[in-house]
């Protein structure tokens, strides 16, 4: 049996008692009221949910008894709940003259439930991280945090039983014990309170006083983004019961309260038995809402409303500040920069009229040779991401991206893979040609419909795949421009036309360009520079563009205007018609892409609607992405685009070409 913990302990029980009666009939009185009222769910169990800070700054020492001995002090909790619903419930009765059998249903399980956000239980020694759990943290309130990476099905299981002695009749109640595999253990001898004892040692039990209660176990592991490099990721078992079950999924982010206990392993022939942690939870927050969620301090807000109030003459010139605090050990590629930066914060999810719904994350994949800083932006946009997975197409199979089914105990369980855990974020795929084309193809709805659908050892149910993709591969041998993406890249085309962009990043023999890129990076390690901190993009630091592409997804929901719809339809119908259009890429799903994109470029430029340079912008990230351009001369290697110092001035010609090539003027009819 696992070793016993410390019993507790108080002077005096019932004046104990009062304090919690007290503290509930002054926090929660409305609370207990409500539980009273009609349910037409028909539940069992109804929860009550108490603040941690508040127990604490009212009575610090029922507190610090709680952390101490969660079970006890949970239990006399419950109990005075019970207590503080009696009696509300009789003065009811009193006060509307009810009888006594006129109640539908009797609330007899009322569950205290431990708030401990915003409280001293987050403090590091209440609330540590995973792989730093102890067996002095054994039989105290925890506080964990972590991502739910498998889901078992719900259970029931013995609560209680109760005996009555055959010598005395003396009737008592026994719990079976969850470390021990819920077994049921009798006592010795009789525990008849008399003077004497009745010694006895045979027990009959008593017909239909089994209680039993709903169970589910999930295992939660360790937020990847919180870890240091080579660590790997633990994970701990987490016991619900009753209220608690079925209420979060594989890939829900989560902080667990409850208490820490251990369970003998299962026995297994020829191997030593031990004693695995368990949480067993009482409280279960589910952080989905919150998975991007950052700190903007108000003065970072007024930095970013300065900063475009200083850039109104000269947005653009604004934006590629921006966009050069991107990877900015990288020289160039502003092409490649402003792609990040529209994935990175994407567009607007709506639901259409006949009720499908029409992602908002953009997909975006990088085809180059080795050399041209591909994994090195993946990297540095799954830092800007809050949320984010990295995996390489090698070692990632089909199971591992979306989700897998494993035996646990006899019982299958569905253990979420990359996409899944992604879920709300950023999911980076490098080696993106090293996948089988098996498992390339399970990603085809994960990435469109933002589902995952499966149907595995008996397993049916759809998971969400709310995620980004951002892929990075190396072409098939010599990239031939005159061939297409799918030929030179092997990827099918139904698969390269749910990448809204698609960048070619050639390592092409040009002299000016070597010697620009060679002074840049020699430039990095001179005496001169590693004193320069006065460049004008220094304000855009990591943390910094982290906060703005967070605040900008939240704040800003654009929509597009008649001069941006007329532009983006111009163009699609050209695309469309062109001769050397590239059909694996455009189809329906470009014309989406060009208004995410559209969208992306308006949230980029702090603003609410879609005007007709951000339409502009978004065609120009369509054409980088073509192998053959039909209106622009920008297509083809992305590798040597590279900011210029009058973008403004520049735009307004290409704004002029653009809409020549298109047949687009000011007052033309809305096609």
């Amino acid at each position: 049996m696992p070793p016993a913990a410390e019993e507790f302990a108080v002077d005096d029980l019932d004046e104990f008692e009062s304090r919690l009666d007290s503290f509930l009939n002054r926090f929660h009185a409305d609370d207990l009221r409500r539980i009273l009222l009609p349910d037409p769910d028909g539940k069992l169990h109804f929860p009550l949910v108490i603040d941690f800070a508040e127990l604490l700054e009212f009575d610090p020492e029922v507190a610090h008894q709680l952390y101490d001995y969660p079970k006890d002090v949970l239990e006399l909790f419950d109990a005075a709940a019970q207590r503080a619903l009696d009696k509300f419930d009789a003065a009811a009765r009193r006060a509307d003259k009810r009888k006594a059998g006129d109640e539908t249903m009797e609330k007899k399980f009322v569950h205290v439930r431990v708030n401990t956000s915003g409280s001293a239980l987050e403090c590091p020694e209440a609330s540590p991280s995973i792989g730093k759990v102890r067996v002095k943290h054994r039989g105290t309130l925890l506080t964990l945090k972590g991502t739910v990476i498998r889901s078992g099905g719900v259970k029931m299981i013995e609560g209680e039983r109760k005996y009555q002695c055959r010598k005395c009749k003396c009737r008592f109640t026994v719990h079976p014990e969850l470390e021990a595999g819920n077994r049921i253990t009798l006592p010795a001898s009789c525990k008849s309170k008399s003077a004497k004892g009745c010694g006895g040692a045979n027990f009959q039990l008593i017909e239909d006083s089994i209680t039993c209660h709903d169970y589910q176990e999930i295992k939660i592991q360790e937020n990847i983004q919180l870890l240091g490099v080579g660590s790997i990721p633990r994970s701990m078992p987490i016991i619900l019961m009753d209220d608690l079950v079925d209420i979060v999924k594989a890939g829900d982010d989560v902080v667990v309260t409850g208490r820490l206990s251990a369970k003998w392993s299962p026995d297994i022939k020829d191997v030593r038995s031990n004693l695995d942690p368990m949480l067993i939870a009482n409280f279960v927050r589910r952080t989905n809402e919150l998975k991007s969620d950052l700190d903007i301090p108000v003065e970072i807000i007024n930095k970013f409303e300065e900063f475009w109030a200083a850039s109104r003459a000269t947005p653009l010139k604004g934006r590629n500040s921006i966009l050069k605090g991107i990877c900015p050990q990288i020289y160039g590629l502003f092409t490649v920069k402003l792609a990040v930066a529209l994935t990175l914060i994407g567009g607007v999810q709506h639901v259409d009229a006949s009720g499908t719904k029409v992602r908002g994350e953009p997909h975006m994949l990088l085809v180059g040779d080795p050399g041209t800083g591909k994994s090195q932006f993946l990297k540095f946009a799954a830092k800007l991401s809050n949320r984010s997975v990295i995996t390489t197409g090698l070692g990632s199979t089909s199971a591992g991206l979306t989700v897998t089914a494993v035996k646990d105990g006899g019982e299958w369980m569905l253990e979420a893979g990359a996409l899944v855990l992604a879920d709300g974020g950023l999911c980076c795929i490098d080696e993106f040609d090293s996948m089988r084309e098996h498992d390339r193809t399970t990603i085809h709805e994960a990435m469109e419909q933002q589902t995952i659908s499966i149907a595995k050892a008996g397993l049916v149910t759809t998971l969400n795949t709310r995620t980004t993709v951002f892929g990075a591969t190396n072409p098939k041998g010599q990239y031939d421009p005159n061939e297409s993406l799918s030929v030179n890249t092997t990827l099918s085309g139904p698969l390269l036309s749910r990448f809204d962009i698609v960048l070619v990043l050639l390592d092409t023999k040009n002299k000016k360009w070597d010697k620009i890129v060679s002074s840049h990076i020699l430039a990095e390690n001179t005496e001169e520079k590693k004193g320069k901190t006065s460049d004008p993009e220094v304000m855009w630091t990591l943390s910094m563009l982290r906060r703005y592409i967070h605040y900008v997804k939240q704040h800003f929901k654009p929509v597009l205007t008649k001069e941006a719809e007329r532009v983006i339809s111009s163009y699609y119908q050209r695309q469309r018609q062109s001769g050397t259009r590239n059909a694996a890429r455009t189809t329906v799903r470009m014309l989406e892409s060009l208004i995410r994109l559209a969208q992306a470029h308006a949230r980029l430029m702090f603003r609410n609607c879609v005007t007709k340079l951000d339409a502009i912008a978004a065609i120009l990230c369509i054409e980088s992405s073509m192998t053959t351009s039909a209106i622009v001369d920008t297509a083809g290697n992305a590798l040597h685009s590279n900011f210029t110092e009058n973008p403004d001035q520049e735009y307004i010609e290409q704004e002029k070409k653009i809409l020549t090539q298109l047949g687009v003027s000011e007052d033309s009819p809305l096609l």
